[in-house]
């Protein structure tokens, strides 16, 4: 758990300290931004090779270099010396981290037994839920009160405790069976395709999408290689990805919904701190403190979440209430305005936070209860990846959808801004005779009367762009709700009742 919650504190909490980072080793922002996509990058090329190299290597073994390398490269990130190098350190933090996920977590499934898996998954996904909504505070306040070396030096002393708890207590199962001759091939079209689909991701905003020639380079060969990939796994004798398991429907549907979950959670973790940050005034420490309360309530709500798995309940029920309440939440922050308030900000994370806990843990059991225990590994890759590019299109999808949607609701309140609207002209004059009070003249009173007209018109575009994009995450949540029943009811229950 130690070691999960360390890779995904690392995923969001150099977000707070991208600008300072940039100063510092003088480059431009743009540039910094580097600093994420690389890992995101390493990260994803990795996850779905986790269940193979730990068959090849043993889980311990593997699990325990990957948080040896995590840690010390998480050292060198903080030593580095320009932004070439902390870009360097960071694909290999990426690559290193990416086994953290799926190991720990396959790691619990197969040491409890089917009636204790809600238990172990409430308490591992109460620090899963809790560490990408902590990160921006802990990153603001590292950043503002040391310096940003230290959103990578912290893990240290969490690295050392994970690896030493790592070597005292974790032992390879006696049926984890050792694969075949690695398929190269299937590694490379693997490697080229997660990798080309992340960058298109990742710049496709920046660069205006298919305008450009090279994320539309990028699309082609993100389909091509990953096509190419799924062909080679289905024919090759030792494939690293077990794509026969998506036959169990359970785990198909539970995997497709994780996609939706990560493309949700991930996409309204972007759009809240920059509400606040952009609109509200917010500081980056009191935009990372107030996203906090939706961890707390999954906190809270995941140990009985777990309880209610261990009874007779049916799972798919706590499933499709935790969907249906965290599309409730975010409806509640399709209602926000420019005087919305911390109480305002409090009871929809809230609601959707405890929601999170009935999501989470019961798809956590639900879509691995068919597999069997030797396939685990292969499973979790395949759950973390598909959550995993579900969060990239749903942060991508969320830039994208603020500045559409901003031009248009822009372009649609612009024909009020006219002389022949006596709204606007009393409000003009009204603003031009406060700015001539204050020693301005008249002609330039008026132009900074309409200056000033403008930027409000601008300032409400963005906050109803802001308002339709949690609206589409919310119904994101509502279309999932019924499809939990196309899973099948846990085999412990199904005992039980």
């Amino acid at each position: 758990m130690s070691a999960a919650i360390m890779e995904l504190l690392d995923t969001s909490v150099v977000n707070v300290s991208l600008p300072y980072i940039a100063g510092n080793l003088s480059a431009p922002v743009e540039q910094a931004t580097w600093v994420l996509t690389s890992y995101l990058v390493a990260n994803a090329v990795v996850l779905p090779m986790a269940g193979w190299l730990a068959s090849r290597i043993g889980r311990r073994h593997l699990l325990m270099l990957s948080v040896g390398g995590f840690t010390a490269a998480s050292l060198l990130c903080g030593l580095a010396p320009t932004l070439p190098w902390l870009v360097f350190f960071r694909v290999v933090q990426g690559a290193s981290g990416g086994f953290l996920q799926p190991l720990s977590r396959a790691i619990l499934l197969e040491t409890f037994p089917r009636e204790e898996r809600g238990k172990a998954m409430a308490l591992w996904g109460a620090g899963i839920v809790a560490a990408p909504i902590l990160a921006p505070a802990l990153g603001g306040w590292l950043t503002a009160d040391f310096n940003w070396r230290w959103v990578f030096f912290i893990n240290l002393p969490v690295g050392i405790y994970s690896w030493s708890m790592i070597y005292a207590y974790i032992h390879d199962p006696h049926y984890l069976r050792r694969q075949g001759k690695i398929d190269g091939w299937g590694l490379g079209l693997l490697a080229v395709g997660i990798a080309a689909l992340q960058i298109m991701l990742d710049k496709g905003q920046e660069d205006d999408w298919f305008s450009s020639h090279f994320i539309v380079t990028l699309c082609v060969i993100a389909a091509v290689m990953l096509l190419l990939f799924v062909w080679r796994q289905l024919t090759v004798r030792h494939p690293i990805v077990h794509l026969h398991l998506l036959r169990y429907r359970s785990f198909a549907v539970g995997a497709g919904l994780g996609a939706v979950l990560g493309f949700v959670l991930f996409g309204s973790l972007v759009l809240l701190p920059l509400f606040m940050q952009q609109l509200l005034n917010f500081s980056p420490l009191q935009a990372g403190i107030w996203t906090s309360p939706r961890g707390l309530g999954s906190m809270l709500l995941m140990p009985v979440a777990g309880y209610l798995l261990g009874r007779a309940w049916d799972s798919r029920w706590l499933l499709f209430a935790g969907f249906t309440g965290a599309g409730l939440g975010l409806l509640m922050f399709s209602h926000m305005n420019l005087n919305t308030g911390y109480m305002n900000l409090l009871w929809p994370q809230l609601v959707m936070g405890a929601s999170l806990a009935f999501t989470f843990v019961p798809m956590s059991t639900l879509t691995v209860d068919p597999i069997p225990n030797e396939e685990m590994g292969f499973a979790v890759s395949i759950t973390s990846l598909l959550r995993n590019l579900g969060a990239s299109v749903g942060i991508s999808v969320s830039a994208t959808l603020l500045a559409r949607r901003a031009q248009f609701h822009q372009v649609r309140l612009t024909p009020a801004f006219n002389s022949y609207n006596p709204i606007f002209r009393q409000q003009r004059a009204a603003l031009a005779a406060r700015l001539q009070s204050s020693g301005l003249s008249p002609f330039s009173a008026g132009r900074h009367a309409l200056a000033l007209l403008y930027a409000r018109i601008q300032q409400q575009a963005s906050v109803m762009s802001y308002l339709d994009a949690f609206h589409l995450m919310a119904w994101c949540f509502f279309l999932a709700a019924p499809l939990v029943f196309l899973m099948h009811r846990a085999r412990h229950q199904q005992r039980q009742s």
